[in-house]
C-alpha cells in the first residue's frame, strides 16, 4: 500500500511541476518516464507482478500527461511482456498490437523491433513457429538497419531457442547460443545475458556436455541471484538438479531441487502478499464509504418522515397503480419481444446459412481461377513459342498468314486471363498499394517498348512527351502504373491504323514533397460517340457491336483502368469525338524523393530506351523446367540468338551446376519436383549473389510478388510471354554490372 501511496504522489507533484513550468521540465519528465519503465521491466524479471502494474501506470498516466506518444507505445510493449511472463498470451497480443499500431505511426524504428521480438515470444509459445520466425527475421532487419549489436543478439538468442524447441537440433541452437554471446558481449541486459546461459546449459545438456552444461547454468544463476530475477533462478535451479540428476550426482541434485522449491515458494509469496495487500486495502475503503452511506440515508429518512407523513397514503395508492399498469405493460412486452426473438433468430440463421454459401462461392471461384490459370498457361506458352519459332524458319507466305493468325489467337487469350484476374482481384478488394521508389520517365519507357511491335503491327507511332520538372526519383505505386498505362496505350493502338499515339505527363503542382502529375493518352483513331463515353468503362462493354466484331476484344481494360484509379483516389476522364480520336487523362499524387526541378522548359520528347540482342550472343543462360516440351521452346528461342543454353530438369540439379558452372543468368521456373524455383534460388544465393535470376513461371502473379525478390529473384516473366518482353528483359540485365542482390 505504500508503494501505491508513494507512486502516486510523485505522479501528481510531476504533473503539478509540468503544468506550472512545462519547456523547461521537459528532459526531467522523459528521464523519470524511462525510470519508472526501467523499474516496470525489472519488477517483472523478479516476477514482483504488482509492482511493475504500479511502475508501468504511473509511466502510462505520465506518458498521456505530455501526449508523448512513444512512450505510450513502449509502456503498452512492456505491459505485453508482463502479459506474457504470467501466461496471459491473449492480453500479450493485444497489448503489442496498439504498441505496434503507435510506433509504425511515428516511425519508432527502436521500440518496433522490440515489439517484433515480443510478438516471436508470443507465437513460439503458442507452437506457431513459422510466424515466430517471420517477426524474428523483421525484428532482424531493423536492428541491422539501426546497427543495435545488443538487439541482434537477443535476436540470435531468441532464434537458438526455437531451433532447440521445435527443430529439436541442440547444435544448430548451440551455434545461435554461442553468436548470440559474442553479440551480447558488451550488453547491459542482464536478463537477457542470464537467459543465454540457461538456454545455452540446456543445449548441452541436450548434446550430452554435462560439464559444459553445468558451468552455463551455473554462470546464469550467478548473474540472476546478483540481480534477482527471480524466474530464471528458478529456471536454471532446475536445471541444475535435472544435470546432476543425469550424471547420478544425486545429493547435487537434491539441493538444487529444494532450492528451486524455496524459490518457487517465495514468488509465490511476493505476489500472495501483494494481492492480499491490494484486497484490504480496498476492503478498508469500501467499508468507510459503505459507513459513510448508511449515516447519510439515516438522516436523510429522518427528515423525510417529519415532512411528508401526511402524504404517505396518497403516495403508496399512486404507487400501486402505476406498478399494476407497469406489470400489464411488461406482460405484454415480454410477449412482442418474444415473438420478435424468433423471428431475428431465424432471420439471422437464414442470414448465417446465406454468408456461409457466399463465402464458399468465392473460395472456390477463387481456386477455379487460380487452377484454371495455371492450366491455361502452360500449353499456351508452348502455342506461343512454337508459332514465334516457326515464324522464324522461313514459312511460306501461306504458312505465315496462318501462323498469325495462330500468334494472335494466343495473345489475345493471354490477355483475356491476364483481364479476367486482374478484374477478380479488383472486385474481391484484394489488391493492396505499394510504395516504393521509382523512375517514372523509366517505367513509361519500358511499357512503350513493350508496345511498340504492336503499334507497328497497325503501322502507328508512339510520342512521349515527358515534363523535365518531374523530379526523377518518385514514391507511389509503380506496378498498378504500368497497368494503367499498358491498358490505356493498348486500347489506342487497337483503334488506331496509320496514325500516331501521343502519351504526355506533365507537372500540375508541387508543395514541399507532394506533386500532382497528369497523365494524358491521345490518338487519331475512330473515336467514341458521346452516348457510348460512359458506358466503355463498364465490364465486358465496347463502343459498338461493330466495333467488337472489327477490333475484337473484351472491353475489361478500361473498366480495370477505372477501378484501379478508384484505389488510388483518382478518376479517369475522357474526350472524344466519333472519327477523330480520343483523349483519355487522369491526375495522380507523389511523393518527390528529391528537390524541386527547376527546369524552364515544359515538356521535352523522349525516345524510350532499347537493347540489342547482340548482348546476347555467346552468353551462357541456364535454364531451369522440368517440362520437355517447355524445355525445347525455351532452349530454342535463346539459341537462335548465339546463346548457350544448358538445361536442368529440377532445382536440386541447378544448385549443382550453378556451383560447377559459369554462367550469365539463369531462367528458373517455380512449379518443379523437389524443391521449388523459390527454394533453389535460396539455396544458389548463399554461394552466388551475383548471378542474375530471373522467374520463368506460369503461375499466377497476385499478392505474392514481394515473396519473389525477397528469396532473392531479380525479376519475373509471366509465361506465356511476348518474345520482345522476354529479350528485353534478359537484355537488360545482361547488360548490367553485376551487383550482390
Amino acid at each position: 500500500m505504500k508503494k501505491h501511496v508513494i507512486c502516486l504522489a510523485t505522479f501528481f507533484c510531476f504533473l503539478f511541476t509540468f503544468a506550472e513550468n512545462r519547456p523547461q521540465d521537459q528532459d526531467e519528465i522523459n528521464a523519470t518516464i524511462e525510470q519508472f519503465l526501467s523499474n516496470a521491466e525489472k519488477a517483472i524479471n523478479e516476477v514482483n507482478f504488482d509492482e511493475a502494474l504500479n511502475q508501468l501506470n504511473t509511466a502510462l498516466d505520465l506518458a498521456k500527461s505530455i501526449d508523448h506518444q512513444q512512450y505510450i507505445a513502449l509502456s503498452s510493449s512492456i505491459l505485453s511482456q508482463l502479459y506474457y511472463v504470467r501466461n496471459d498470451l491473449g492480453k500479450a497480443a493485444t497489448e503489442l498490437q496498439r504498441a505496434v499500431a503507435i510506433q509504425r505511426s511515428i516511425g519508432d524504428e527502436s521500440g518496433l523491433a522490440y515489439s517484433y521480438v515480443n510478438y516471436a515470444k508470443i507465437f513460439c509459445n503458442q507452437q506457431n513457429y513459422e510466424r515466430s520466425t517471420d517477426y524474428l527475421n523483421l525484428a532482424e532487419n531493423l536492428y541491422t538497419e539501426l546497427g543495435n549489436t545488443e538487439g541482434l543478439g537477443v535476436v540470435a538468442l531468441n532464434r537458438g531457442i526455437l531451433a532447440l524447441n521445435t527443430e529439436q537440433k541442440p547444435e544448430k541452437a548451440r551455434i545461435l547460443f554461442n553468436e548470440a554471446k559474442v553479440l551480447l558481449a558488451e550488453s547491459t541486459n542482464k536478463y537477457e545475458i542470464a537467459r543465454l546461459h540457461y538456454f545455452l546449459g540446456r543445449a548441452q545438456l541436450a548434446l550430452q556436455n554435462y560439464g559444459e552444461a553445468i558451468k552455463e547454468a551455473e554462470e546464469g544463476l550467478a548473474v540472476s541471484q546478483k540481480n534477482s530475477f527471480a524466474s530464471m533462478e528458478l529456471a536454471t535451479t532446475e536445471l541444475l538438479s535435472q544435470t546432476y540428476e543425469t550424471t547420478q550426482d544425486f545429493e547435487k541434485s537434491l539441493a538444487y531441487l529444494h532450492m528451486s522449491n524455496r524459490i518457487r515458494d517465495s514468488i509465490y509469496d511476493i505476489n500472495k502478499e501483494a494481492l492480499a495487500s491490494d484486497a484490504t486495502a480496498r476492503y478498508g475503503i469500501d467499508s468507510m464509504k459503505s459507513n459513510y452511506n448508511e449515516l447519510k440515508n439515516l438522516y436523510a429518512e429522518s427528515e423525510r418522515s417529519l415532512k411528508v407523513n401526511k402524504l404517505t397514503t396518497i403516495l403508496s395508492v399512486a404507487l400501486i397503480t402505476i406498478l399494476s399498469l407497469l406489470t400489464l405493460s411488461l406482460y405484454k412486452n415480454n410477449n412482442l419481444r418474444a415473438r420478435a426473438n424468433d423471428l431475428l433468430q431465424k432471420k439471422n440463421s437464414e442470414l448465417l446459412t446465406a454468408k456461409e454459401n457466399a463465402e464458399k462461392a468465392s473460395l472456390a471461384k477463387a481456386q477455379f481461377l487460380s487452377t484454371i490459370t495455371h492450366e491455361l498457361r502452360t500449353p499456351l506458352y508452348a502455342v506461343t513459342g512454337l508459332t514465334h519459332l516457326l515464324l522464324e524458319e522461313s514459312p511460306t507466305e501461306n504458312q505465315k498468314e496462318h501462323l498469325n493468325s495462330l500468334k494472335f489467337s494466343g495473345e489475345y487469350l493471354l490477355s483475356l486471363i491476364n483481364n479476367i484476374l486482374d478484374l477478380n482481384k479488383l472486385e474481391a478488394k484484394k489488391v493492396e498499394m505499394l510504395d516504393t521508389s521509382f523512375n517514372l520517365r523509366k517505367r513509361i519507357s519500358d511499357v512503350l517498348i513493350a508496345l511498340k511491335n504492336s503499334a507497328e503491327d497497325k503501322k502507328s507511332k508512339l510520342h512521349l512527351e515527358f515534363d523535365e520538372r518531374i523530379p526523377k526519383k518518385l514514391k507511389g505505386d509503380p506496378l498498378k502504373i504500368s497497368q494503367i498505362l499498358i491498358n490505356l496505350i493498348g486500347n489506342s493502338i487497337k483503334f488506331t491504323e496509320e496514325g500516331d499515339i501521343w502519351v504526355r505527363v506533365t507537372k500540375i503542382s508541387q508543395q514541399e514533397q507532394k506533386v500532382l502529375l497528369k497523365f494524358e493518352i491521345q490518338d487519331n483513331g475512330v473515336g467514341i460517340s458521346k452516348e457510348k463515353q460512359k458506358a466503355i468503362f463498364e465490364n465486358f462493354t465496347q463502343g459498338s457491336l461493330q466495333i467488337n466484331r472489327k477490333f475484337g476484344g473484351t472491353g475489361l481494360g478500361l473498366s480495370i483502368v477505372k477501378n484501379l484509379l478508384n484505389l488510388m483516389n483518382s478518376e479517369i476522364y475522357l474526350e472524344s469525338d466519333l472519327g477523330k480520336g480520343s483523349l483519355f487523362y487522369f491526375e495522380l499524387d507523389f511523393e518527390a524523393l528529391e528537390p524541386i526541378a527547376t527546369a524552364d522548359s515544359a515538356t521535352v520528347l523522349v525516345q524510350p530506351e532499347e537493347f540489342s540482342n547482340e548482348i546476347m550472343h555467346h552468353k551462357k543462360i541456364l535454364v531451369v523446367e522440368d517440362n520437355k516440351i517447355n524445355q525445347m521452346i525455351t532452349r530454342k528461342i535463346l539459341e537462335k540468338q548465339k546463346v548457350i543454353c544448358d538445361v536442368a530438369d529440377n532445382g536440386t540439379i541447378a544448385i549443382e551446376k550453378v556451383k560447377n558452372n559459369d554462367f550469365d543468368l539463369i531462367l528458373m521456373d517455380i512449379h518443379m519436383p523437389g524443391i521449388s524455383g523459390i527454394e533453389a534460388t535460396c539455396e544458389i544465393r548463399k554461394f552466388n549473389s551475383f548471378i542474375p535470376i530471373v522467374a520463368l513461371t506460369a503461375v499466377t502473379l497476385d499478392e505474392n510478388l514481394d515473396e519473389f525478390y525477397l528469396n532473392g529473384f531479380n525479376d519475373i516473366i509471366p509465361k506465356p510471354y511476348k518474345t520482345e518482353e522476354f529479350f528485353h528483359k534478359i537484355n537488360k540485365y545482361l547488360s548490367q554490372e553485376k551487383e550482390p542482390v
